[in-house]
């Protein structure tokens, strides 16, 4: 669990009511994305952020306001604002901060939703941000894979924003969803924020060498529960990689093979092969290129060493429709040399294929800094992500 939750959890423990403030709508080069938090206890400290700096002491002040007695409010802060440039936001973005204060007598509702976030399992809460009835704001649903908890004000609601919170649930993603004042759909008048927290995404790391372990150290830090795996006993041990969520001495193919069928791996994994030796490579390949898309496949090598991969996975039965998935050399070109330059080159290269980037210098590019790796609208207006670079 985060910090954010985790100290709300504590505050409520001892009794004791915090103001919560989450990011909800963001415009442009907004510097945190949908569901950024900033907590601040009874005692005046604080937990997270919701723009890395800018805008925190506006936020604090109306976060105390709301302790004190005053309603959940929807604040907005920009480049629109007459006081932007006093508040911080310099960096040209636009975002909308629900404030509100929650009391310890919220956890009947929260705190199962809150245990589930610990346990890794994908949880929904939804709080109502805008409603022309002043009652229903911060009224809030959680919902959790079994069981709902909580109400928005009316089961018609509860009922379509737990329909519709699954997709977003699936996709990882928060967002604002607009229903009537009732939750009738086509309607404007109530805005949900649907804050998802879904599991981590996987790394999948094959090739227990000191590639592996700098790779897994960056992958711990960009927020992926990191597996490493290699079929030699001797290398794949806990002391090499410490960093490793997970270390697995297992044929490379027949451990992947073995975490699809059991649903542990899916359109926002990433597989990282490091082996470079045909005999775990070429079997291991030919699993994730004919299984479900992921989000990101690289394998390394030299382009000698790519041609011949290629090669025998065709003879093996992989398609060439397939095979364009594989990102091969592994990463972008930074004239990397060390095992940890190595792994930065790599993990631009698929942070790139998630959201769109062109791994070009910003400075040579006069479009906007942040890739949106939205798709169409869904029935109730949230944008939701297309297909990632690499899919199938």
């Amino acid at each position: 669990m985060n910090e954010v939750l985790s100290t709300l959890l504590a505050e409520w423990e001892a009794g004791r009511t915090a103001a919560l403030a989450t990011v909800v709508r963001t415009m442009d080069s907004a510097p945190r994305p949908p569901g950024a938090q900033m907590l601040v206890t009874a005692s005046g400290s604080v937990v997270g952020s919701v723009s890395g700096g800018c805008v925190e002491g506006a936020v604090y002040e109306q976060a105390m306001e709301c302790m004190e007695g005053a309603g959940p409010v929807l604040a907005r802060y920009g480049v629109s604002d007459d006081d932007a440039f006093a508040v911080g936001l310099t960096c040209g973005g636009t975002i909308e901060v629900f404030i509100e204060a929650l009391q310890p007598g919220e956890s009947a509702v929260l705190g199962p939703a809150l245990r589930g976030v610990s346990d890794g399992d994908p949880v929904g809460i939804a709080t109502v941000i805008e409603h022309p009835d002043a009652s229903r704001l911060g009224r809030k649903l959680a919902i959790l894979p079994l069981q709902t908890g909580g109400s928005l004000g009316s089961l018609r609601a509860d009922q379509a924003v737990a329909d519709d919170a699954l997709g977003l649930l699936a996709a990882g993603r928060s967002g604002v969803l607009t229903y009537g004042p009732e939750g009738e759909r086509l309607d404007t008048g109530m805005s949900v924020f649907l804050n998802a927290f879904a599991p981590l995404p996987r790394m999948l790391v094959f090739g227990a060498i000191d590639f592996a372990a700098a790779l897994s150290r960056l992958g711990k830090f960009l927020g992926y529960h990191v597996t490493v795996c290699d079929a030699r006993p001797v290398f794949a041990t806990r002391a090499r990689f410490p960093d490793a969520d997970e270390v697995i001495a297992a044929w490379p193919h027949l451990y992947y093979r073995d975490q699809l069928l059991a649903g542990r791996v899916d359109a926002h994994s990433v597989v990282c092969v490091l082996t470079h030796d045909p005999k775990f490579d070429v079997p291991l390949l030919a699993e994730v290129l004919g299984g479900p898309p992921v989000a990101y496949v690289g394998a390394m090598g030299s382009r000698r060493t790519h041609r011949d991969r290629t090669e025998r996975l065709l003879d093996a039965g992989v398609s060439p429709e397939a095979l364009a998935a594989l990102r091969s050399p592994i990463g972008l070109d930074l004239g990397a040399r060390t095992p940890e330059e190595t792994a930065v080159s790599i993990a631009a290269e698929f942070i790139g294929e998630a959201w769109g980037g062109t791994g070009v210098p910003l400075r040579l590019l006069a479009e906007r800094i942040h890739h949106d790796a939205a798709g169409p609208l869904t029935e109730a207006g949230l944008q939701m992500p297309g297909r990632r670079a690499g899919s199938r």
